[in-house]
């Protein structure tokens, strides 16, 4: 399978401001998938202009029609699975069948007291994803579900007509512990990792590939003990986050030399962000579009 390359268009720009350019333009340039993340506000955009994943999305199936649309990553921060599972059939079904579910156990970020609770442990976050995902998973299966857990409830709810793909949308579960790789393996029609965050500061790239082959063997002993085949699942890696930082954007040679070395670690999917000007995301426009145009056929 060659290494399909897709882009994430953060949503800080007024839909008619630049935005719906992007996403036009990603079709254009012939990206697999166009991600956005799922937050209320998000790092150092905390103070400026911030839009909704799901909203944003729906405008983005309505001005493309070939690549698939996606976040990167949703979380139970501050979601319940009945009413994203609506949001997510409805989203689907405006797309014609285009939408992957990334989906991860969220963070300590802006979104965790954004409705006013405490931040919750790591240990809570996991205690909540391991009941959300199989709760969502039904949920985007099923007509009706009824479900009484420790943090999620459905009293009849009801999801008529279903995801336009079936059984349901596809999930990518973000994830690198133990208990969040197992529902990977259980749920998951792709992985996603963002690589080693303790290296970002003062690892290597050579520490960080190490490092995500580990998460990948971790992965693949999950998949082992439930009988499912490691290779069922894409891995997609989301860059920006190792210790390469932007390098990999400064050229076409830079970015298929990152890529191919992860490619060899099993991934069938890099997702690099759409340029932001004076931000870790700054990247040379120019170059951006060449990697795009031409690295996919350089990577087969």
């Amino acid at each position: 399978m060659s290494l399909r390359l897709s882009t994430v268009i953060l949503p800080y720009r007024r839909w008619h401001e630049g935005t719906r350019a992007a996403w036009t333009r990603a079709e254009e340039l012939g990206f697999h998938t166009g991600y956005t993340y799922d937050h209320l506000s998000w790092r150092s955009f905390r103070d400026g202009p911030w839009f909704g994943a799901v909203p944003t999305l729906t405008a983005a199936a309505a001005v493309t029609d070939r690549m698939r649309l996606g976040t990167l990553v949703t979380s139970p921060n501050f979601r319940h699975p009945v009413t994203l599972a609506k949001e997510l059939i409805t989203l689907d079904d405006i797309s014609g069948g285009r939408v992957t579910l990334g989906i991860g156990a969220g963070g300590t970020g802006f979104d965790a007291t954004a409705l006013g609770q405490e931040p919750w442990t790591p240990r809570e976050r996991a205690d909540r994803f391991a009941e959300f995902v199989p709760l969502l998973d039904r949920l985007l299966s099923e007509d009706s579900v009824s479900y009484e857990g420790d943090f999620y409830a459905a009293h009849e709810a009801r999801n008529i007509p279903g995801c336009v793909q079936r059984p349901r949308l596809p999930f990518a579960v973000a994830a690198t512990g133990p208990r969040g790789l197992r529902l990977a393996a259980r749920h998951g029609q792709a992985w996603v990792t963002t690589g080693d965050p303790r290296l970002f500061e003062s690892g290597t790239p050579e520490q960080s590939v190490q490092a995500i082959r580990g998460q990948a063997e971790k992965l693949a002993d999950a998949c082992a003990e439930l009988g499912r085949d490691v290779t069922e699942l894409d891995k997609i890696l989301l860059t920006g986050f190792t210790p390469d930082r932007s390098r990999p954007l400064e050229s076409l040679n830079a970015f298929v030399d990152f890529a191919g070395r992860h490619a060899e670690l099993g991934f069938t999917e890099i997702v690099i962000h759409w340029p932001i000007p004076d931000s870790d995301f700054a990247a040379d426009e120019k170059v951006f579009e060449r990697i795009a145009m031409e690295a996919p056929a350089q990577l087969r």
